[in-house]
């Protein structure tokens, strides 16, 4: 985990520029903890896509810690901060179950966020903790989805279920289902559409997709897993929030980390949706996508080495 934790720090070096640098300048540049101190904390933390309600949860929770422990200098709350930060994004439900037990889990999210990249890295994490995976090409309107898909199963050593181009995406789920049965298999692995011919048409399709897997495989954990690209910043948050009224969403996986200013989004998303990021992407290679820790995030983000935190 060595090596991702400097990919890591590596890959929110921009994000850092657009928030930790501001921040420091404020703890540098004030001399006394007052109103104004706060408001220009609040601004970098928003312009950083931290977001309105979890900037202002982590002053309050600051604000709080400041009086209670009678801090007087803005240069001692920065550990506070940090430390308001990852209480911000800690959300009670983490669990890795699917990992262990037999499951179906649906990829879903809009074109161009990483889908497709994002199933054959899982399915290679979850090949090397020896479980037998299987991938069901469910997206059938993109023409290079399909061919995307079976060169990543193969990457990964698992198998795929395909349908013709154009075919309707819950029949590739039906069979992708009871194979998975048939070969006792522990995770299917479902790439879902990101685009049909209207939003309506997508969520009703992914409804289909739920229902279908609800009769045919009733004993399998669920989950879905939304994929949202990181360099977004609030567009990944309303996609969320629009798939969720369709979808039980059960996690998030945040891809393209590793080239945004915007990587404050993930504090937003898991403090206002209350969804945990379950994987976090910061690059094209297959371990390249690992389980996300905010603990971990926050001190790559600013900059915290594991040798520090062991010396506090």
């Amino acid at each position: 985990m060595a090596g991702f934790f400097s990919k890591l720090k590596e890959g929110l070096s921009k994000t850092r520029n657009n928030i930790v640098h501001g921040i420091d300048s404020v703890f540098s540049g004030f001399s006394s903890i007052d109103e104004d101190f706060y408001e220009e904390l609040e601004e970098i933390l928003i312009m950083g896509d931290i977001g309105v309600n979890a900037t202002s949860d982590i002053l309050d929770r600051l604000r709080r810690q400041v009086k209670e422990n009678r801090i007087k200098e803005p240069a001692e709350c920065k550990s506070f901060l940090i430390e308001s930060i990852k209480e911000q994004m800690k959300v009670e439900e983490t669990a890795y179950e699917f990992e262990n037990q037999q499951s179906v889990v649906l990829i879903i999210g809009v074109n161009g966020v990483g889908k497709t990249t994002s199933v054959g890295k899982l399915a290679g994490i979850l090949k090397n903790q020896g479980r037998k995976v299987l991938i069901a090409a469910a997206d059938t309107y993109r023409a290079a989805a399909c061919e995307q898909l079976t060169e990543w199963a193969n990457r990964a050593g698992v198998d795929i279920i395909t349908g013709a181009q154009g075919a309707d995406p819950s029949s590739v789920v039906y069979d992708a289902v009871n194979a998975a049965k048939a070969r006792r298999t522990d995770v299917l692995i479902c790439d879902t559409a990101g685009r049909l011919h209207n939003k309506k048409n997508l969520m009703e399709e992914l409804k289909k997709m739920n229902r279908i897997i609800d009769r045919e495989f009733p004993g399998a954990h669920r989950e879905n897993l939304i994929v949202l690209d990181g360099t977004t910043g609030q567009n990944a948050l309303n996609q969320a929030r629009e798939f969720g009224e369709t979808a039980d969403l059960t996690g998030i996986i945040l891809t393209k980390m590793d080239g945004t200013s915007k990587g404050g989004i993930a504090v937003a998303i898991q403090s206002e949706l209350n969804i945990p990021v379950k994987y976090i992407g910061v690059g094209e290679k297959l371990d390249d996508l690992q389980k996300f820790d905010s603990e971990q995030f926050v001190n790559a983000l600013f900059d915290v080495s594991e040798q520090t935190l062991q010396e506090d």
